[in-house]
């Protein structure tokens, strides 16, 4: 019975410890997509320092950007340098690129991956004319890029090629130089292809990878910081710049819309912000501001003429160059014909309207009344009594006190209260101090 009960117990750890060598690793997945701004640079640095403090074996960085802020992108790196585990950077999906800042960062990794059909490189610093950095801006991005690829043994003059040349390669070349270590199409293809092999830290230590239990957790950056970041594009910072615009021009117009003031200035706050991380140049922003500034010229003559079309141009083309189009950043033109035809409709109907609006008579008060025409009804003034101006009844009495007979055309010359004085435009009077009688006006 002992040895029954003893080989029943063996047979049942042997049955339990596959399974139990079958619980799968977590690694988690953080996104570098979009521009790099500082909401995705605390979230890249977070997740690494989550992930060393949960005790998982590797973090991975999936990367499509067109670039942005040289602080974001510095404190990213700095964070990949200095983690005590394996990060992974991968370019993808396919289709997707590592340009500008997310060269950098790509470089910086321990390990470098792409996906294939897509790109890196493209990292020369541009100023807000569009023109090239500095010399001084230059050379540090030259050294730091070129830093990045010497501690990992890669190759540093194609590096800092990215840099001095805007050297953009794609993932079949990337990894024949050795910029990179695998191209993969898939997260899981890339972990067969990286089992087993050794690789040297940012902090100098080594590790040999075991990837066969890992799996993927997407750890997405959420919230309002998730939102912002996403609303920090291109395309949307031009359309919020003139969407917030135009809500602003409305509340000046007809004061009391304060909805339209308030989402119109938050609007332009974000648009603003945007151009801040963006890589944006001087001739795109004039350009936008010329269009604004024409177009407030062109309220002065309502009716949508030469001011208006020439604002109308200056947004195009503000559009086409606000941002570096060799850099990859740019806004869509179909978002840029939208937006014409939409600023165009709304001060060509909206705001030409409401101008003249604003021009027209008071509908109520004395303004409106005051010089206006109308008619004695029956019964007359004597000197006082009833008229009806602007299809509205108002008790009224004769400028000179004399009766005025019931059907007469009369004109509004004062309103006192709401009482008015009028004279009588045509037809006799009747003789002063005689009131008609009950019959005769029925005769």
């Amino acid at each position: 019975m002992v040895a029954t009960l003893a080989l029943t117990t063996l047979a049942a750890c042997v049955l339990v410890a596959p399974a139990v060598a079958q619980i799968n690793v977590e690694v988690p997945v953080l996104h570098l997509d979009g521009v790099v701004d500082p909401f995705v640079a605390d979230y890249v640095e977070g997740g690494i320092e989550r992930a060393q403090s949960d005790g998982d074996p590797a973090v991975m960085i999936e990367i499509d950007t067109p670039g942005g802020l040289d602080s974001s992108m510095r404190q990213i790196t700095q964070a990949i340098l200095n983690a005590q585990l394996p990060v992974i950077c991968y370019v993808a999906p396919q289709g997707a690129r590592a340009a500008s800042a997310g060269a950098f960062v790509l470089t910086s990794c321990p390990i470098a991956a792409m996906a294939p059909g897509t790109n890196v490189g493209a990292a020369t610093p541009v100023g807000l004319d569009g023109a090239v950095g500095s010399d001084k801006a230059v050379n540090d991005a030259a050294a730091y890029i070129r830093s990045l690829a010497e501690r990992y043994g890669r190759d540093a003059d194609l590096a800092e090629s990215y840099v001095r040349d805007a050297t953009s390669i794609t993932a079949e070349a990337a990894l024949d130089a050795g910029m990179i270590d695998a191209i993969a199409p898939t997260p899981q293809e890339l972990l067969t292809q990286l089992d087993g092999q050794s690789f040297e830290l940012g902090d100098g230590s080594s590790v040999t990878l075991d990837t066969g239990m890992w799996v993927f957790t997407d750890e997405a950056m959420g919230g309002l910081v998730g939102l912002i970041h996403n609303l920090l594009d291109p395309t949307l910072a031009f359309i919020f710049f003139w969407l917030g615009l135009a809500l602003i021009i409305l509340e000046l117009l007809v004061p009391g819309h304060v909805f339209s003031g308030t989402v119109g200035t938050f609007l332009l706050i974000v648009a603003i912000a945007s151009f801040g991380v963006l890589p944006v140049q001087a001739i795109g922003i004039l350009l936008l501001i010329a269009a604004a500034v024409l177009m407030v010229i062109e309220l002065n003559a309502p009716g949508f003429g030469v001011w208006g079309f020439a604002g109308l141009a200056c947004l195009v083309l503000g559009g086409w160059f606000l941002y570096d189009r060799a850099g990859g950043v740019a806004v869509s033109p179909l978002a840029i014909a939208i937006v014409a035809a939409g600023v165009g409709l709304f001060f060509a109907l909206v705001v030409t309207k409401v101008m003249r609006m604003r021009h027209m008579p008071p509908a109520q008060g004395a303004e409106s009344v005051i010089g206006r025409e109308g008619v004695a009804i029956a019964g007359g003034l004597h000197p006082d009594g009833v008229v009806r101006v602007a299809s509205e009844e108002w008790r009224a009495i004769t400028s000179d006190g004399r009766p005025i007979a019931g059907g007469t055309p009369v004109r509004v010359t004062k309103l006192e209260g709401l009482v008015l004085t009028v004279d009588a435009i045509t037809g006799e009077r009747e003789p002063a101090g005689i009131a008609p009688t009950e019959e005769g006006r029925n005769t």
